[in-house]
């Protein structure tokens, strides 16, 4: 049987995902090292900075997952290497935030 392979939306939004979770990590190390500006904006336009963290962080998902599958970005690769970028980014992402809170 041949395998059909990965579908351009499921490759789409996990580069999406990659590429948000290490975008989170950026934002919560930027946002601690400028609470009175970044963090100070954030608090005003929603409330609390976590809801602004997680507006700008989704927003960024679908957007980018969208966007990668019109374009056909990563169309080509298989769920092995799917799963490692994923990987990749989770763990880069949780040291940068460890890193920067130790």
């Amino acid at each position: 049987m041949k395998d059909p392979g990965i579908e351009k939306y499921t490759a789409s939004f996990a580069l999406a995902l990659a590429v948000s979770s290490l975008l989170s990590a950026l934002l919560v190390v930027i946002k601690e090292r400028n609470a009175d500006t970044l963090l100070a904006w954030m608090k005003a336009a929603t409330g609390h900075h976590w809801i602004s963290h997680g507006i700008l962080v989704l927003s960024l998902f679908v957007v980018l997952g969208w966007a990668l599958a019109q374009i056909g970005v990563g169309a080509r690769l298989s769920g092995n290497v799917l799963s490692g970028i994923i990987t990749g980014s989770l763990v880069l992402s949780g040291l940068i935030i460890a890193g920067f809170f130790i």
